[in-house]
């Protein structure tokens, strides 16, 4: 057997033990809280047998974890592909799903959904936050004008909506005083308003850029090369970087509408991945958009349990996590362009 083939089955290994660790996880996820629910009744309740379980526990387990957790694994999934895929797109290891102003827009929106709900907060944010997304990346191609002709243009287009969207929020914020703390809570990420209607929704829009993302990943490939190789190859560069950034864009803003601004996510499994895998092509997108999954889910766990039965917002778990590995890539980056 070749060392290729060798790789081969090694990668393969790594996704299914990404997957088989999804699963561990979620099931953790789903029993462990303030109301503890045995592994045994969760699985013998999916396989529809008697589980013994009280209505209240078949509510909390139903209509409560099992919606978080799914919704937990479908964001987490969405910044990791997004972020491998960004980092592609712009030659930056450093890149998020966040990098063309996402973030900021969404922020904006969930201000204006936040100040203008009149106790309609969760029926206007995902809608204001998902279109804020999109607004600001749109307007940073029309900004760049040349669009990925000079990708380095786009980039600084869509920090300087970036930084024009959060002046905005920032001056909403200090007229409606009143709202800044269910505004910084969003802002720190927040999964406690899933429910079957906003997993549905997700799924739908993060399923469908996911599969748009899987389809092109060999071709993102061609995007390490320099454009003329890419087009010896029959690879449209330009073609495949607007269609990668818009399915990337798509996801990032369905993963901030529903659960607010997680951030790190996009940079740390990515990274984490290809340093498993020794694998730095875009072929990897499955392990990354699975383990993704399994790491906010785990994240999700600790924000709930850590301090229980206070919750502490998801973002300030990934930051704790992400924020050290985000240096220690900085580092090595400097290390090696030295």
């Amino acid at each position: 057997m070749s060392g290729e083939e060798l790789r081969s089955i090694w990668r393969w290994q790594i996704t299914l033990f990404a997957a088989l660790l999804l699963l561990v996880i979620a099931l953790l996820g789903i029993s462990f809280g303030p109301i503890h629910i045995p592994f045994t009744s969760i699985l013998r309740s999916f396989l529809g047998m008697d589980s013994h379980l009280s209505e209240q526990d078949r509510s909390v387990l139903f209509d409560i974890r099992l919606p978080r957790v799914i919704l937990a694994a479908l964001v987490g999934s969405a910044l990791a592909t997004s972020g491998a895929v960004y980092q592609t797109v712009f030659r930056n290891p450093l890149a998020d799903p966040y990098l063309l102003g996402a973030a900021a827009g969404a922020g904006l929106g969930a201000t204006i959904a936040i100040t203008n709900s009149h106790g309609n907060l969760y029926g206007l944010l995902p809608a204001f936050a998902f279109s804020g997304a999109i607004l600001a990346v749109v307007v940073s191609f029309f900004i760049s004008g040349k669009f990925f002709a000079e990708p380095n243009s786009l980039l600084l287009s869509g920090i300087a909506v970036g930084s024009f969207a959060t002046a905005v929020q920032t001056y909403l914020q200090q007229r409606h005083s009143a709202s800044l703390r269910p505004v910084y809570s969003w802002i720190l990420g927040e999964l406690t308003a899933a429910s079957w209607q906003v997993v549905t929704w997700s799924a739908i829009y993060i399923g469908v850029a996911l599969i748009i993302l899987l389809i092109v990943a060999k071709q993102l490939d061609g995007l390490m090369l320099t454009d003329e190789e890419a087009y010896s190859l029959g690879i449209n560069p330009n073609k495949i970087r607007v269609i990668a950034v818009i399915a990337a864009t798509l996801a990032t803003a369905t993963a901030v509408a529903a659960s607010g601004l997680i951030g790190f996510v996009g940079i740390v499994v990515p990274h984490l991945v290809r340093g498993l895998t020794h694998r730095v092509t875009n072929r990897a997108l499955p392990t990354i958009a699975i383990t993704g999954a399994a790491f906010l889910v785990l994240a999700d766990l600790g924000a709930r349990t850590l301090l229980s039965p206070a919750e502490l917002p998801i973002g300030i778990i990934t930051a704790f996590v992400g924020a050290p590995f985000f240096l220690f890539v900085l580092r090595r980056k400097r290390l090696i362009n030295q």
